[in-house]
């Protein structure tokens, strides 16, 4: 298995931007397919993007299409989340995954970060 480690959330104002990343040790990253979900008080776990091992090809939730960008550096064996134009609706936990099969869902996943919280204040 793959062990993650998320950084880069933290207390933001509403049109900031934030960049999200997610640290991946153990076996090899490029052979995963990776992902973001974020989970907001009192709501469920959602998807928010994920990107494909070899050809990098991106999905995103409608939600974020446009605002949010989801990146891989194999070489550095580090996925990312670019978020721009933040709003309060954006207030969650994010947490990285990864795993064999490529999905929207989270059964889709093996491994997961333990989260970092982004808040955005109006």
């Amino acid at each position: 298995q793959v062990q993650l480690v998320e950084s880069g959330g933290g207390l933001v104002q509403a049109g900031d931007s934030l960049r999200l990343s997610c640290a991946a040790s153990g076996r090899t990253f490029n052979n995963y397919n990776m992902g973001w979900f974020r989970q907001a008080p009192g709501k469920e776990r959602e998807f928010v993007a994920t990107i494909r091992m070899n050809i990098g090809r991106t999905e995103y939730a409608d939600s974020v299409k446009g605002r949010f960008t989801i990146s891989r550096d194999n070489a550095k064996t580090t996925l990312y989340l670019q978020m721009n134009s933040l709003t309060p609706e954006h207030t969650a936990t994010y947490y990285c995954a990864a795993g064999r099969t490529a999905g929207r869902t989270a059964p889709s996943y093996d491994c997961w970060g333990q989260g970092t919280q982004v808040t955005v204040s109006s």
